[in-house]
């Protein structure tokens, strides 16, 4: 599978410069790096609710977060604190004292009574306690750990494209594998599945492995697949475009800011208000800010029966 993210990737860039909080190159290409993979993952499972990949730190980035949903709409932003030193690879944003997380949630949309979303967390190390340096790294960690995958992934992103290609390994068995059944004999029908097909996954998985970051960011698909498998039989489906296709979406709104005012409490709501004259709050994916005056406040905290009637228009 394979992505590129232009213009909504392009957009959360703008919305950034344009708020006055844009993040330095190497925490912009880590999030364009998971803006690409969350799109890939998304897609990939086809999940009914929001995968939100998320990488918790103990260097300059305290949290980064990519959040995709099921249309592939997608958010990113990052907390940052410190500086950043440049071309800093992962341990040096994430992992400096060995304490970084990468975290992957599943959100379902209609849960069920006490259903909870699933989440599984791996380090940012390898086997032999290695710092990984790069996300994709993590992630294939991440999917042999965690979904007994094998995985090979490969992401780049700049200022102009995030860009992402993602090899896997499916089991033998199973109604929608494309091998079918006709491979699999009795006597390793019971292991097929652990064992697959490895020689056609590592091979196709060492071809991926020589995509450089120019290429994955430059070439078209056809282009790109052609250099990479000029020898294997592909069947190429095609690609999603338009309103189908990975975009910026963010679901962020006022009523939601509201909910989060009336959470925090009258009195710390009304101490901004006597200290600023007004609340504001900044959307961290967007950039959007929502304002709420003293009567705006005064509505929120107002109980539904004393509030002011909506206007009418009488003819």
């Amino acid at each position: 599978m394979l992505v590129r993210l232009t213009d909504g990737w392009q957009e959360v860039l703008k919305r950034r410069t344009d708020a006055g909080t844009s993040f330095d190159a190497p925490v912009r290409h880590l999030l364009g790096e998971m803006a690409a993979a969350g799109a890939l993952m998304q897609a990939n499972i086809k999940f009914n609710g929001a995968l939100v990949l998320q990488m918790h730190g103990d260097g300059p980035v305290k949290l980064a977060v990519c959040e995709v949903q099921p249309d592939l709409a997608f958010r990113v932003t990052a907390t940052v604190i410190g500086e950043v030193p440049p071309d800093a690879q992962l341990e040096a944003l994430l992992n400096v004292h060995g304490k970084g997380r990468c975290a992957i949630t599943l959100d379902p949309k209609d849960k069920f009574p006490g259903q909870v979303p699933y989440q599984g967390v791996v380090s940012l190390h390898g086997d032999a306690r290695e710092p990984l340096q790069k996300l994709s790294e993590v992630l294939e960690h991440y999917m042999l750990q965690s979904e007994q995958l094998d995985t090979k992934l490969i992401l780049a992103a700049n200022d102009n494209v995030a860009a992402g290609l993602l090899i896997q390994r499916l089991p033998v068995q199973g109604e929608a594998n494309l091998a079918g059944a006709s491979f699999v004999t009795p006597a390793s029908a019971a292991n097929e599945d652990e064992i697959g097909r490895n020689e056609d996954y590592n091979r196709i998985a060492m071809l991926a492995a020589t995509l450089t970051a120019e290429e994955l960011l430059t070439l078209d698909a056809d282009t790109l697949l052609r250099r990479l498998f000029w020898e294997e039989s592909l069947r190429r489906f095609p690609q999603l475009t338009g309103d189908l296709a990975p975009h910026f979406a963010c679901t962020c709104s006022r009523e939601r800011v509201g909910s989060m005012l009336k959470s925090l409490g009258r009195d710390e709501v009304d101490g901004i208000v006597l200290e600023q004259g007004r609340v504001e709050i900044a959307c961290e994916f967007c950039g959007i800010k929502y304002h709420f005056d003293p009567v705006d406040v005064g509505g929120l905290f107002a109980p539904p029966q004393d509030q002011a009637p909506g206007s009418v228009a009488i003819n």
